[in-house]
């Protein structure tokens, strides 16, 4: 596969290695962008393992609650302007209100706003707005307690990222501290039970891949991993991270403290995994002049 310039600098962009190193990781993965990421972290050559380059779409993400069911719901569009328009924020938050009372993304499409379907709402929208969009995601949460939170809101109950929170107890406040949380440290699960298998696996190779590099015996390398792996569970999990409200606690401390259990959480960004194409901007004006 051949490596393009652009691929280089996506992955220089995400890991911060140098041009060179990230040329190499590209070819020795025959340009599987993941794999070179962790070819990279193998050789202690990738200051972090970030996924920003590849998140890009546009749109809004709403969230709603009734009781104790949340759910937050992401509706795509081709450019950031349209997320700033009132019709079709008034759009994603009927379809937020919709999903309710639904529990699939597929019901979701089907449910009805004012007589027409989802699905319909969003092709008539696409004919008037003149962009493409889409009903990317939906995630549903139920608790004794659920709260949203959305960050940097362009409308109420809308913007780029939206968390829910459930909790067994009835402080709402402390909920929203976690919210809040959730949306800036980004955990990958609730609790060491709920991490993905694949995902430690993952992780555990690769922290014994660079243990090798340096040279040390398997019986040291052991324990070097078991300490690293209790470490990257603590950091990847939410009740284990420290808490931005109080870093002197960590999020399951700082819920005992407050007479509550969390029992699970929802985070959806905006463009999570999606690539979009960059394309120069006065080529981008040159074609819209042509027509």
């Amino acid at each position: 596969m051949a490596i393009t310039a652009a691929m280089v600098k996506e992955l220089r962009e995400a890991t911060s290695a140098g041009m060179m190193d990230a040329k190499k990781a590209l070819t020795e993965t025959n340009g599987d962008f993941e794999a070179a990421v962790d070819w990279l972290r193998t050789k202690g050559l990738a200051k972090a393992a970030k996924k920003s380059g590849r998140t890009a779409a546009e749109g809004l993400v709403a969230a709603a609650v009734s009781g104790g069911v949340g759910v937050a719901v992401e509706v795509n569009s081709e450019t950031d302007f349209v997320g700033k328009n009132a019709e079709f924020q008034g759009m994603v938050a009927s379809i937020a209100d919709a999903a309710l009372a639904v529990d699939d993304l597929a019901a979701l499409n089907d449910a009805q706003i004012g007589g027409t379907p989802v699905a319909t709402v969003i092709t008539n929208a696409i004919a008037k707005i003149g962009e493409n969009l889409a009903l990317r995601r939906m995630a549903k949460l139920t608790g004794e307690t659920v709260v949203s939170y959305i960050h940097n809101a362009a409308a109420p109950g809308m913007g780029k990222i939206g968390v829910l929170v459930a909790i067994n107890g009835t402080d709402d406040a402390f909920a929203r501290q976690v919210a809040m949380h959730v949306a800036a440290v980004n955990p990958a699960a609730l609790n060491e039970s709920a991490v993905d298998p694949a995902m430690v696996a993952k992780e555990r190779q690769i922290q014994i891949d660079i243990a090798r590099e340096s040279g040390k015996p398997d019986a040291v390398i052991e324990k070097m991993i078991d300490g690293r792996m209790k470490k990257y569970l603590a950091d990847i999990t939410l009740v284990n991270q420290a808490f931005v409200v109080n870093p002197d606690l960590t999020v399951g401390d700082a819920a005992k403290a407050a007479g509550v259990e969390i029992t699970g959480f929802v985070r959806l960004e905006v463009g999570e995994g999606i690539e979009k194409k960059e394309e120069n901007f006065a080529e981008e004006v040159a074609k819209v002049a042509k027509g």
